[in-house]
This record gives structure tokens, sequence and C-alpha cells, in this order.
């Protein structure tokens, strides 16, 4: 069907790449190549290469004959089972795709699987034999390409300079060896050891740790290295400076082969007492949980990879057998292991393979799948692949031939009168719709983008302190706030003074508390809406403007019964006292009662309203009970009619200091404010009834202030020879 077979990488535990301008000498030194252990032709051919055996075999390099074959030995079920389940998952994963009718249909997907023996050598020998067949590698046959990891954790691969095409789907060291300094800080460790795997994957990783945690403030005592050739001699002046050292915890970026080699001698000179921090190399090994080691890693700490099931994956697993390729060595070797027999001829003491037993029967790490760690890696890497592979076949195909192109996005079909369907126009899509087959409307709370391509989330409005209008309303707010407090400043300093006591001291402190409050109020209308603020904003306002009229109602009330009064003038003050108190009190608590049936019965709450302007959502408070809202603001408007129509009759009584006619004037202005408040408020769209909620607020409230308390600052302040009780008790011609 092709005529050419894409070769893709699949790398395990190490990558080299092999460029012939700079290493033409590697090249020759290479050999011929690896051949595959498990192979299948396709027209896309998959490489992996897994650590299957432990030891490799160390030919003599000459540059003056042909290097002899590396040999890969001693397949060891615990723990080097693990990479040959990685194999077996990535051909499941390959039968899966080659199963599936919507990923790379019509297309074959092959594999080879090589041996890397956890040593770079065979590691990059493969690749060569993956790029250039089994013919000799040599001179510039050798190139670099592109590959996809599974567990190369290595930090140095992240460097694009020099490995451009390398992906991986494992997080790279740089990150697990800087959560490792910081899970030593944690544990208030500043004290440590360190030991390291001689090779890319244990120097980098250590020498990000040993950065990041001087940057946490935590030394390393010493940092030694091991490889899995050292001599035994090497191994354990390793042990005895770990033994020697005064640091109780120990960091370990071990590869398993060196960690082996490290607790085995760390058992041989019964090495414990040590708090040991791994890397994810080893810290989920289960063939270290056992018994052996239990005095040793007791209580170690390390970050894991991230587990995951593969349905299906335990069932292809079950089913392996030598059967399945006879001439296979592997599966025949794999197949002595975990049953200890041997396919040969029978020698005394061994037991002969049938190739009848099954797996099911034995409990063996190899079809345990409660832990699949890199297993998923590497079931994610065949998959990005296949999907990658699968992009690229279907970019560029079987000539264009249609009657109309496809709609681009934000457009839908429209059938023309008269035509095939396979003809059509393309019609814009209305605003809050995305094209599909047809114009779909987007969900409630989101809204078409530009082109009407994707629903994105609507913008969420609201009255903020942030932007311009809030924050001029938060700053009249305090303005006017502070206004009041100056002036009770000014009355307290002069309370002794004709005018303040002709003013009625206590009632007037009171009223510049509550415009005080009516001030402050209009903040809590200002910013996001939440449970407790719409509550609070309403009933707030309720009841300082309740305060605000009780208070003015209970002055002109006073100014009557002084004019009025027919008792003697003794007796007067004392009955205007208790009455004001008393009104002042009764008329606040029915205000108060009224908020608190409110909120009991039908409190306000916030609500994202989407009605009133379908491209954004405005967040406000919902009344709840509208019931409710309006009692209490008919209730302020009961209090400042009585007031009008008291102080309105009032307003010529003799005296020279009449209140009565600047309260006339006041509500005038606080009637004027709300009456046409309420229209405002009902036509105003968005934050904008917000904004005209607190104007009015704070209108009336600077209504109020100035109306009653400017003439009497300006005598106090500007005029104070005014100030006498003769002037006040002057009366008008």
């Amino acid at each position: 069907m092709y005529d050419c077979t894409f070769r893709v990488l699949f790398w395990g535990l190490f990558m080299g790449v092999c460029r012939a301008e700079e290493n033409t000498v590697l090249c020759e030194m290479l050999g011929s190549p690896e051949v595959p252990l498990l192979t299948k032709k396709g027209d896309i051919t998959i490489g992996g290469a897994f650590s299957i055996h432990s030891q490799i075999s160390k030919p003599s390099f000459s540059l003056t004959h042909t290097p002899e074959p590396l040999t890969c030995s001693r397949f060891v079920f615990f723990p080097f089972a693990g990479e040959f389940r990685f194999a077996q998952t990535m051909i499941f994963a390959v039968e899966e795709i080659n199963n599936s009718s919507t990923l790379l249909p019509n297309i074959s997907v092959g594999y080879k699987i090589f041996d890397s023996c956890g040593s770079t050598l065979p590691s990059t020998r493969a690749v060569m034999g993956l790029l250039n067949g089994q013919e000799r590698t040599a001179e510039k046959t050798c190139s670099s390409h592109s590959s996809i990891s599974h567990f190369a954790t290595c930090a140095c691969l992240s460097n694009r300079k020099d490995y451009p095409s390398f992906f991986r789907t494992i997080p790279s060291d740089y990150y697990q060896s800087r959560a490792l300094a910081k899970l030593v800080k944690y544990f208030g460790w500043t004290w440590v050891g360190a030991v390291r795997s001689d090779n890319d994957y244990g120097n980098n990783g250590m020498a990000t740790f040993i950065t990041a945690a001087s940057q946490e403030g935590v030394c390393v005592e010493y940092s030694e290295a091991i490889s899995r050739t050292d001599s035994s001699e090497e191994v354990a002046r390793v042990i005895e400076v770990i033994r020697s050292g005064s640091a109780r915890v120990l960091i370990a970026f071990l590869a398993q082969g060196e960690m082996d080699i490290l607790l085995e001698e760390a058992l041989k000179q019964n090495l414990t007492g040590l708090q040991w921090v791994g890397s994810e190399s080893w810290i989920t090994a289960s063939h270290l949980t056992t018994k052996r080691y239990s005095g040793i890693l007791t209580g170690s700490l390390g970050f894991t990879i991230r587990k995951a099931k593969i349905a299906g994956l335990r069932e292809f697993l079950l089913q392996v057998n030598p059967s399945q390729d006879p001439q296979n060595s592997l599966l025949r070797e794999f197949w002595e292991t975990v049953f200890g027999c041997s396919f040969q001829s029978r020698l005394p003491g061994q037991i002969q393979c049938s190739g009848s037993e099954k797996l099911e029967d034995i409990n063996n790490p190899f079809t345990d799948v409660s832990q699949l760690r890199i297993s998923n890696n590497v079931y994610k890497a065949v998959y990005a692949i296949a999907h990658a592979m699968h992009n690229l076949l279907n970019c560029g195909q079987s000539p264009l031939s249609v009657c109309s192109e496809s709609c681009p996005p934000g457009f839908r079909q429209a059938a023309i009168k008269g035509k095939p369907i396979c003809c059509f126009s393309c019609i814009a899509c209305a605003a809050g719709e995305i094209n599909s087959a047809v114009c779909l409307p987007c969900p409630l709370e989101c809204w078409s983008n530009e082109d009407r391509s994707q629903c994105v989330p609507k913008v969420i409005e609201f009255l903020s302190f942030g932007e311009t209008m809030g924050g001029l309303l938060a700053a009249f707010s305090l303005f006017g706030a502070s206004l009041t407090l100056a002036v009770s400043c000014v009355f307290f300093r002069l309370r002794h003074t004709p005018l303040v006591k002709a003013s009625n001291s206590e009632l007037s402190f009171l009223l510049l508390f509550s415009l005080t409050l009516c001030f402050l109020c209009s903040l809590t209308f200002i910013g996001q809406p939440t449970e407790w603020s719409c509550m609070l904003r309403h009933t707030a306002f309720g009841a300082s403007f309740a305060l605000c009229m009780s208070c003015i109602l209970a002055k002109t009330i006073t100014v009557v019964i002084a004019f009025k009064a027919t008792r003697p003038a003794k007796t007067v003050p004392q009955c205007s006292a208790a009455l004001q108190r008393t009104s002042v009190l009764s008329c606040t608590l029915l205000q108060l009662l009224i908020c608190v049936l409110w909120l009991i019965f039908a409190p306000p709450f916030p609500y994202k309203n989407t009605v009133h302007a379908t491209e954004k959502i405005i967040l406000e408070c919902n009344l709840g009970s509208p019931l409710g809202f309006w009692a209490v603001l008919g209730y302020i408007g009961l209090l400042s009619l009585l007031c009008f129509i008291l102080a309105f009759l009032s307003r010529k009584l003799p005296d020279n200091f009449n209140e009565a006619k600047f309260i006339t004037f006041s509500m005038l202005i606080f009637c004027a404010v709300w009456v046409t408040f309420i229209p405002a408020y009902v036509s105003s769209p968005g934050k904008f009834t917000v904004a005209v909620e607190i104007f009015a607020i704070l209108a009336s409230s600077f209504g109020l202030f100035f109306s009653i308390f400017a003439p009497k600052c300006y005598i106090l302040l500007v005029k104070p020879e005014r100030n006498t009780k003769r002037h006040m008790m002057g009366r008008n011609h």
C-alpha cells in the first residue's frame, strides 16, 4: 500500500543518537546492529528498547578488527520481569491499534523490540538496527531520529538544542530532584548524605538535587557514585563512607541495578539506622519490600510514578506462551524462569517444561497489574506515536472533489434549492451559537467566541471597587461619612453653646451617627454579591435610614411640642426628652422587625442574571421577596412623609433658629430623590441598577446632612457672635 516503511523509535531507560558528521568512530565501534528479540512486520514499525536482561558482555574495542557482538544474559525474574512486561504492554497496545477501526485504519503497525541490558551501548546498537535494518552499520548510514521514551527521566534529554525531537511520557528528573529537596526540608533534615548511579540519570539528578538543597538550606555531607560494573571493593568503600558519615539521612538517586548492588553490600556490613530517601526507579520496587531488606529500608520515602489501570492487559499477559513463537528463545527463557523448568533434555533434579503450564495458576509479578506505573507510560507512548502517524497520513491525501467547500468556523451549511445535498451555502451562526452540522446554542453560562467556533464562559459583570464608577461611589461614601464625623466633633466641642443646646444635642448626635451609617451602608452595594453581602446591604440600608428618619421625626415633634405646650416650661424638656427617645426607639425597632421577617422568610441571595444581557452574566442580588424590599422602602417613605408634613406645618414658628424650615427643605430633597429613584431603578440595566441605588442613598444622605447641619455649622464656625441665647430666643419681625 505504501512505498516506504515508517520507523519510529521507542526508547527505554537510555537514549543516544549517532550522527555521522560528529561520531563516525562510534558508528564503526558499534559493529553489526542488534537483532530484535520480538518482531512483527507492519506498514509502520515501532521500535522499543527494554532492559530484559541484567548482564552484558564486555567486548574489547579495537580499530584493527570488527568488535564481537554484545551478549546480554541473566534473565532475572526479580526485578526485571517488569521490563519484559513493559515489552508485552507495548505489544498489547500495538494489537489494540491494529484492531481499531478509527485509529490508523487499513494500516498495519509492526514492532521491533530490542534488549538494552540497561546499558547505553546496546541501546544505541538497537537504534542502529531499527534505522538501518540488519546490515552492517558504517560511515554515513548513521542518522539522528525522533523518539519517545516511557522511562528516560534524565533532565539532560530536555535540552532542545541537542535533542530537538525527543519526547517522553514521564516527567524529567529536574522536577523530582527539586521535590526531593523540598521533602527533605519539610522533615527538617538539613544534614544528609547522597549516593547516585554513575551515569547521566544519577549524575544529573543528584546535581539538580544538590543545587535545590542548598537553596532550601540543606547541606550534603558527601556524594558518592557507583556503577553496576564497579568492583566489590569500590562498593564496599562507598558503604564505609556512608557508615562513617554523621548524616542519618541518605539520598539514594539510584537505578535498580545499582540499588541492588548497594543493598547487598549494606547487608554484609550490617548498615542500619539510616533514613533512606529514594528516587522513582526503586522506591516502589516490590522485590525490595521483603523481610530481607526490612532492617535497612523500613520507612523509606520517595516519589512514585502515577499508577493507572489498563483494561484487558492482564488477560493479554496470561496468554503469553512459548507456543506463540516456538523459535523465540526469549519466550522460552521467560517460561523456564517463571516455572523453574527446562525445555532441554532432562537433567538430574530438573523439571521438564511442557509448555502447557498456566500463568494464572501461580502468583507472579509479571501478571500483577495492580501497580501499573511505567507500563502505563509505555501504553501512552505507543498511542502517542499512533495518533501522530494517523494525523500525518491523513494530511494532504484521495484529490479534493467536492461541490461546496466545508464551511469555515462560525458558519452552518444551508441547502441550495434545486441542488443536491452535497451543494450548500454557508450561513453565519447567530451570536451565542457555534457551528457543527447545524448552529448549536451555547450553554446558558457560555457565549460564542468571535469566530463562532467554540463556546467560552460569559463575561461576569458586577459593580466592583476596581472600576471607575465603583471607586467614585465608594470615595463619595467615605467622604460623606468623614464629614458627619467632623461635624460630630465640632458639635461635641461646642456642646455647651446655646445653638447646640437649642438644636437638641442628644438627637443631633444620634442623627449624625445615623447619617454616618447611611453613607457607609452604600459600600455594601459595591463588590461581588455574596450570600452575606446581599442580606446585609438591604437590611443595613433599611435600618440606617429608619433611624435617620426617626431622629428627624423626633426633632420635628420636639419643635412642635416646645411651641405648642401650655404646661410650665420646666416640664416640657422632661416630657420632650422621654417622648423623643421613645419615638426613635419604637420607629427604628419596627423597621428592624420588618427586616428580620424578610430575612427569615425570603432573604436576598446572589443571582446570575442571564436574561437581561445575553452576552454576559450580571451578578446581582435577588430581592428574595419584593414585598420585603418595598415594605422596607415604603416604611422609610412613610416616616419621611410624616417628617415633611409636621415640619411644613411648623416652618413659620417665631423662633430665630427654627429647625422646622430646614427639616422641610431636607425632606423635599429626600422625597424628590427617592421618587426619581423608582423609575430609574426599574429601567437601569445590569450594574447600573446598583449604581442608581447607591446614588440615591448618597444623594439623599448629603441632602439631609447639608440641609440640617450646614446652617448650624455656618454659625458655629463662621458667625460665632450669633451663637448666643439672646439671638436664639429672638423673635422674627
